[in-house]
């Protein structure tokens, strides 16, 4: 089951929520939030090719450049920032393997909060009824055995949840129909492939603009679904910052 099938859940309908708790470092929002002392947070996943995953997380407490050192220090991660707050900043973790958020998703439950405080991980999830709680945990702490479960309850939800077309929708809404087109457009020509299957001048040709007007709308664009996806995870972060 994957991470959007399990959003088409009524969002009133009741679920088994689940809380687990790691403290090994071997996961990066563990390590990174015990050695900088600092608490990182979970936006979004995006699964790649070949078993690797995009993972946002905001990390908040800690210089970015640290963030990164730290992060670099890990075989199977790739890290890139995204935004830069005043003590804390958007990473984008590509990860290959090992992500037991979306290892839940696959098993049925839905990930709400995933989150890593001064080396202590913690995982949030929702199951919903029709699905047996015991077959998403059983395996998954098999798979996942330095991983504890501390809670298991069941309650009303109201977590707000879009369908895909809803969703899809709602990010179209908050770009400019120019920078539609031009994402569109590189979209189709590949250019967000890897490696990529055409340059930023292939596009801007293709449009008949130049790179400089090229480069403008594709960042503007790329900025505007981001703060979209992730203004939200921002707001509710303990600074309340943006």
């Amino acid at each position: 089951m994957s991470i959007l099938e399990g959003q088409r859940d009524n969002q009133t309908d009741p679920v088994v929520e689940i809380e687990l708790t790691v403290q090994n470092a071997v996961y990066p929002f563990v390590g990174v939030s015990g050695e900088e002392h600092c608490r990182v947070e979970l936006a979004k996943i995006i699964p790649r090719p070949e078993a690797q995953y995009a993972e946002f997380f905001n990390v908040l407490g800690a210089p970015p450049a640290r963030i990164k050192r730290h992060t670099d220090s890990y075989e199977t991660v790739e890290t890139s920032l995204l935004s830069e707050y005043d003590d804390g900043g958007l990473f984008e973790f590509i990860v290959s393997g090992n992500c037991p958020a979306y290892r839940l998703a696959e098993l049925g439950a839905l990930p709400r909060t995933v989150e890593g405080v001064d080396g202590q991980g913690r995982i949030v999830a929702e199951i919903p009824l029709r699905y047996d709680p015991p077959a998403v945990t059983e395996p998954f702490l098999e798979e996942y055995p330095d991983f504890d479960l501390i809670a298991k309850r069941t309650k009303e939800t109201h977590t707000s949840m879009l369908t895909p077309s809803t969703f899809q929708q709602s990010l179209l809404n908050n770009l400019t129909d120019r920078q539609q087109e031009v994402l569109q457009t590189a979209f189709e020509m590949g250019y967000y492939e890897w490696p990529r299957d055409c340059t930023g001048q292939d596009v801007a040709d293709e449009l008949d603009i130049t790179s400089a007007t090229f480069s403008e709308h594709i960042f503007a664009a790329e900025r505007n679904i981001l703060t979209y996806i992730f203004k939200k995870s921002v707001n509710n972060c303990p600074t309340g910052r943006e």
